[in-house]
């Protein structure tokens, strides 16, 4: 499914909507770390970015990023994200502050940015459980474990939890189905 590129819905044209790297969105949450109460570690971050996928994901109508997310046994994963911070184990992986963040654009960094406040403020292991509660990743684990979370699956629960009007706000759309072509 892709994001409204030059969608025309109801005589209104939408900007077209970039679809990042998850190297970038997670890149983007390491640069709002605050070094002193840094608690990202690798499990945390791939927590934010599967919370950013489903969401902006919903609320653009399509990807935010790429890269596929897996149902592994501590929760959502992106493997090519896992891989690229595996190093730090458990430890927290330092802020990134060589992270040009013009490289997102604005509605999707007000957005990522929400998307921060809110569940950065929960341990990586109440993030981990939090999932393990969600439809997308237990539906794609009870399947197979490291079974793709699709997008499909990702904006169809989020969806219903998404606020219209800061849709409309931030993105100058709305989230209704009608605003939403496949």
């Amino acid at each position: 499914m892709d994001s409204m590129r030059g969608t025309t819905v109801d005589g209104e044209t939408f900007m077209p909507l970039k679809t990042y790297s998850a190297h970038q969105i997670a890149r983007f949450f390491l640069s709002l770390v605050d070094q002193e109460t840094n608690d990202v570690s690798n499990l945390k971050l791939q927590k934010l970015c599967y919370y950013a996928q489903g969401i902006c994901s919903a609320m653009r109508g399509g990807r935010l990023f790429k890269e596929k997310v897996a149902a592994w046994d501590h929760g959502p994963v992106v493997p090519e994200l896992y891989h690229a911070y595996k190093n730090y184990g458990s430890g927290y992986i330092p802020p990134d502050s060589n992270f040009d963040i013009q490289s997102i654009d604005a509605p999707d960094r007000i957005s990522l940015e929400a998307i921060y406040r809110y569940y950065g403020q929960f341990s990586a292991w109440r993030l981990r459980n939090m999932t393990h509660e969600e439809a997308p990743w237990r539906d794609a684990y009870q399947e197979a474990g490291g079974s793709e979370i699709t997008i499909d699956a990702l904006m169809e629960f989020f969806h219903p939890q998404i606020d219209d009007e800061f849709v409309k706000n931030v993105y100058g759309q709305t989230t209704s189905a009608e605003s939403h072509p496949k």
